[in-house]
């Protein structure tokens, strides 16, 4: 794999990593009724989430680059 390819792949795991912290922080202040700090978290999550697809779909670009279409 492409050293380019691999770094996008670590950047969209560790998005996904932030995303998973900050549902269960939202989580967490739900339960406790705390709404807006919830939401604070969840939307702070899908920001994770949408860079994670991005560095996902570069990754997968690169490696195209790399190797070609099969």
């Amino acid at each position: 794999m492409s050293k380019k390819a691999a770094e996008h792949h670590k950047k969209a795991s560790e998005h996904h990593t932030h995303a998973a912290r900050h549902h269960g922080e939202a989580a967490k202040h739900h339960d406790a009724g705390h709404h807006e700090k919830a939401a604070h978290h969840a939307h702070t999550a899908r920001g994770h989430l949408t860079h994670a697809v991005y560095h996902s779909e570069e990754a997968a670009k690169a490696h195209t680059e790399e190797y070609g279409r099969k």
